[in-house]
């Protein structure tokens, strides 16, 4: 990666499920700081911070205190599909329920 050693740009989605956000985040090369911008998903508010990178990456919005976690882009595949395969689930037990 050069001069990152961590580069992120993820889409964030609300309670109802909607993408309604954004989290960016970038850790230079040789630094453990993170400079973090996001749009909070819930109250639209947008700011930028340095944080201390760790991962999980947690930030909370300083407008409405929710709370934003940067997971590995793996785990959160792995939960999208295992929540796809539920609803699938769902709703072929309603088909044959008719």
């Amino acid at each position: 990666m050069g001069q990152f050693s961590v580069v992120s740009n993820r889409t964030l989605k609300n309670k109802k499920g909607e993408d309604a956000g954004r989290l960016k985040v970038l850790v230079r090369t040789g630094t453990t700081v993170a400079e973090t911008s996001y749009k909070c998903p819930e109250c639209f508010h947008e700011e930028q911070l340095n944080l201390e990178w760790q991962r999980p990456l947690v930030v909370t919005c300083s407008k409405c205190a929710n709370k934003i976690k940067m997971e590995k882009l793996k785990d959160e595949i792995k939960k999208e599909k295992k929540k796809e395969k539920a609803e699938t689930e769902k709703k072929l037990m309603a088909f044959k329920a008719k």
